[in-house]
């Protein structure tokens, strides 16, 4: 098929814009939400399966599960600059996840997450809407895992991760093009992870999830928006990567009571370079006017780094305290940033607590803020995104808040 590339990028969501560079997600669990996903080394109960499947053969004996529902609160962001000024739309989702422990068997154990991995939703009514007046993509991940300890000491665990992905694309301003698509897939990957205790109180651990190519397929429509007339109304697919990334990771207890968790993790989104459709023709052969919409759009993102730290504090029998901090790198290149993900560096402080109800039943709640810096955009940048408009450009004011309830089971 001959490929479109459309002049902005897709966006990858089931929650809005995630709480992490580009449109990661790693916020999906009571615990991962209030230590910042600071929360890989020291994992434990029924979200280790998720965020350290080495970890959980060192549970209780019993099986264990936790369900918790997360919402997402996006503020608006503001964009004044090349082509005049505009405001996205302010977003607000609610995003549900589950996580299994199975009971020991031996020294192996299994488990199972239902979780959101990656998400991004952009909707702008203004300048932004001609190349995402809603760029929108739900994703819903099942990661089976399965775990095995050789000693006390030492843990490794591997799952497959299947990703079920649906995207909207839309744009188009009053006489001009419009786009208008949907589409979906399943795709494939994998995870590792490791847990070395040289201590009782220090702990060692190392995670591994491999890229998973999304290879969306559905309908397009692509025409002028006078009329409407259609001049395209047939079959697209586009791949766009959830990237590999690795995460490195210390927990120590400084008290009996008192741990401290310090990770590294690397994201390679160095694997998104650019993006293309593919249509069943090429839409310049249809009507000169839509060859705009027959170039790859360049991304050319870079290899971030995110640095976390978490606290987890047992103040009594009862209660158990937690709060986080992280300082996330963003991969955009300033030469293709546009409406669609206008991100850049964040800092995101988080809290959180549980309440043991009974032997059985924990509750908890958490609460996070994600503020992003100001993005600033001058002639020397070189950009070449969204038909120009971020020659020059000013976006600020962007932000997520996160408050995250549920419950631990154990069986």
């Amino acid at each position: 098929m001959k490929k479109l590339a459309l002049i902005s990028a897709v966006s990858l969501t089931v929650s809005g814009q995630a709480m992490a560079a580009a449109y990661k997600l790693p916020e999906n669990s009571i615990n991962g939400t209030a230590l910042s996903a600071a929360y890989v080394a020291n994992a434990h109960g029924a979200d280790a399966a998720y965020y350290n499947p080495a970890a959980m053969v060192f549970n209780d004996g019993g099986a264990t599960l936790e369900a918790s529902l997360t919402g997402i609160h996006l503020s608006s962001m503001d964009y004044t600059g090349a082509g005049g000024s505009d405001s996205s739309k302010k977003e607000n989702f609610l995003i549900p996840t589950f996580h299994y422990v199975s009971p020991a068997m031996g020294n192996a154990r299994f488990g199972l997450s239902v979780v959101t991995p990656a998400g991004l939703t952009k909707r702008w009514a203004g300048v932004g809407a001609s190349t995402a007046e809603e760029f929108t993509l739900k994703t819903v991940e099942i990661n089976p895992t399965a775990a095995y300890k050789f000693n006390d000491q030492f843990s490794v665990a591997a799952g497959a991760r299947v990703i079920y992905s649906k995207g909207i694309v839309k744009s188009g301003l009053p006489a001009a093009g419009f786009r208008d698509m949907e589409g979906d897939s399943f795709d494939f990957g994998y995870n590792l992870a490791l847990l070395f205790k040289p201590t009782n109180a220090l702990s060692l651990a190392a995670t591994y999830r491999s890229k998973i190519d999304l290879t969306v397929e559905g309908n397009a429509r692509v025409g002028f928006t006078a009329g409407p007339t259609t001049m395209y109304n047939g079959d697209v697919s586009v791949l766009v990567p959830v990237p590999a990334a690795l995460n490195l990771a210390v927990a120590y207890d400084v008290t009996p009571d008192t741990t401290v968790e310090l990770v590294f993790e690397r994201t390679y989104w160095s694997a998104y370079d650019q993006l293309d459709f593919n249509y069943s023709v090429n839409l310049a052969t249809i009507h000169a006017g839509l060859a705009a919409y027959d170039n790859p759009s360049i991304k050319n993102w870079s290899d971030s780094n995110t640095y976390r730290i978490g606290v987890s504090h047992k103040l009594n029998n009862k209660w158990d305290l937690m709060a986080g901090f992280a300082y996330d790198k963003s991969p955009v290149d300033k030469r293709y940033v546009g409406f669609e993900l206008p991100d850049t560096d964040a800092k995101i402080f988080s809290v959180g607590a549980k309440y043991q109800y009974s032997d059985k039943m924990t509750i908890g709640a958490a609460f996070l803020y994600d503020k992003k810096d100001t993005l600033t955009l001058t002639p020397a940048d070189g950009n070449t995104g969204s038909g120009g408009a971020f020659t020059t450009a000013t976006v600020e004011d962007a932000a997520a808040y996160l408050f995250t309830v549920g419950l631990d089971y154990k069986f």
